[in-house]
């Protein structure tokens, strides 16, 4: 069988293979109770939907300092979801990523460039970040936003030393953040909703699917671009 033959039969099985993963996991934390520990952001909720409208501003304040200080950023995601609802939750928090994203961009290019690049400056990623954008130009920057091993907030800063637009930046950034802000975001305010059922499992597959097709994205530019991901 050739190598052709053999990507393309591999394509369905990975799928399968994510599914089950998702699938798995999550019937574990229903089966052995970790699922009651979601429902502890109930308080959190309150206080948030106690502020009103405001709450809103707070969010996306609290993710920006999270993103400024290259702090985790996949909790907030799923307190969104959480607190604001399924879908209004994504919402939040794909725009309080692209603030935050953006924000350390800013801090980098024009408040701490100095400090940012003397602690980047002998960082690996930084050069192999620099050195791409400049041969690939938006490509690199899509692939990167979309690859696991290129941390999100660390490239934040990254980017904000190379010539890049902060327009573009901030563009792409917003779409390329906007898969998992939305499927994380969904599916944890649904299990907090709606608890565990025949449908969420269903939609779980559907989102390890979408995952899936997401991942094979910078697959793709690397191929037409000739972009070595393993150095």
């Amino acid at each position: 069988m050739s190598d052709k033959a053999e990507k393309k039969k591999g394509g369905p099985i990975k799928i399968v293979v994510a599914v089950a993963i998702i699938a798995a996991v999550f019937f574990a934390a229903n089966h052995f109770g970790l699922t009651d520990m979601i429902q502890d952001f109930g308080a959190m909720q309150e206080w948030f939907l106690g502020l009103g409208m405001i709450a809103y501003v707070v969010f996306i304040l609290i993710y920006i300092v999270a993103s400024v200080f290259m702090l985790p950023a996949a909790p907030l995601t799923i307190i969104a979801g959480i607190t604001f609802g399924s879908i209004l939750g994504g919402v939040m928090a794909l725009i309080a990523a692209t603030f935050g994203a953006t924000a350390a961009f800013i801090v980098a290019r024009y408040v701490a460039r100095d400090m940012i690049v003397n602690r980047f400056k002998d960082n690996p990623l930084f050069k192999k970040i620099d050195d791409g954008f400049e041969q690939n130009g938006v490509s690199f920057l899509i692939l990167t936003r979309l690859v696991p091993v290129f941390p999100y907030n660390v490239q934040n800063y990254i980017y904000g030393l190379t010539s890049i637009n902060i327009v573009t930046f901030t563009v792409v950034s917003f779409i390329t953040m906007a898969p998992g802000a939305f499927i994380y975001a969904f599916m944890a305010g649904e299990i907090v909703t709606h608890g565990f059922s025949v449908t969420l499992m269903i939609q779980f597959a559907i989102a390890g699917v979408v995952l899936f097709l997401v991942s094979l994205i910078p697959k793709y530019i690397a191929k037409k671009k000739g972009i070595n991901l393993k150095d």
